[in-house]
């Protein structure tokens, strides 16, 4: 007898343009699954998702093309450089030279890349080579971000400079969705999504969430509800 498990169940929520969102949860509560869904690489066997932009309806093909999607493990090519990743995004993207030229001077100074832009991928930190991952997904200045767990695996301080990173390049013009299994940064986020198994348990402002679940901290919603 073949026997099948639901990735996601029953999972209706909102993401207000304009806030940093957080979908937290384990390893395995679905928070991969939705992302892929939002950004086009799955399909629903059931279900639907409503796009706007500027307050206005959008239809999902041009929803997704106004999407950055930043996986788990950016897929950057080792033996290319910093600045020669970030040129071929601006061909990629189509971007105008000058266009281009004055995003990357953002986004060099943001990150601290500058001093790196002529060192190869493979060589890069860990932390680095995430910086780099995020600065090519910002280039095109999307404006819906989709941010698969972009701490995971980076030391302590890496971590708070991608979040850093995440608040000042953004902007309050920008969308942010991020996945996280780190409990600790539910409460950087404007708005929380909680998964667990595949379900959401509550959504809304971190600490309107974690009184509604009578919990003092994330890390016990997942305790009391495993």
């Amino acid at each position: 007898m073949l026997h099948t498990t639901a990735a996601l169940t029953d999972v209706s929520t909102v993401f207000e343009a304009g806030a940093v969102h957080g979908i937290v949860g384990p390893n395995g509560a679905g928070k991969t699954t939705l992302l892929r869904l939002l950004k086009g690489l799955l399909k629903p066997t059931q279900g639907k998702f409503e796009f706007s932009y500027k307050g206005q309806p959008c239809p999902a093909p041009d929803a997704i093309t106004r999407m950055g999607y930043f996986p788990q493990e950016p897929s950057l090519y080792p033996d290319l450089s910093v600045w020669e990743h970030l040129e071929f995004f601006r061909d990629l993207y189509n971007l105008e030279l000058s266009t281009f030229l004055r995003r990357t001077e953002e986004l060099l100074s943001a990150t601290g890349m500058a001093p790196f832009k002529d060192r190869p991928a493979g060589k890069l930190s860990g932390g680095m080579y995430k910086k780099l991952g995020l600065m090519c997904v910002l280039l095109n200045h999307p404006a819906l971000l989709l941010l698969d767990e972009p701490t995971i695996g980076v030391d302590p301080v890496s971590r708070q400079e991608l979040w850093d990173i995440v608040y000042n390049v953004a902007g309050p013009e920008m969308t942010v969705i991020l996945s996280t299994s780190y409990m600790d940064e539910a409460e950087r986020c404007a708005k929380v999504h909680i998964l667990q198994a595949g379900r959401l348990l509550a959504g809304g402002q971190p600490q309107d969430v974690m009184q509604k679940l009578h919990v003092t901290n994330f890390a016990d919603i997942f305790l009391k509800y495993e």
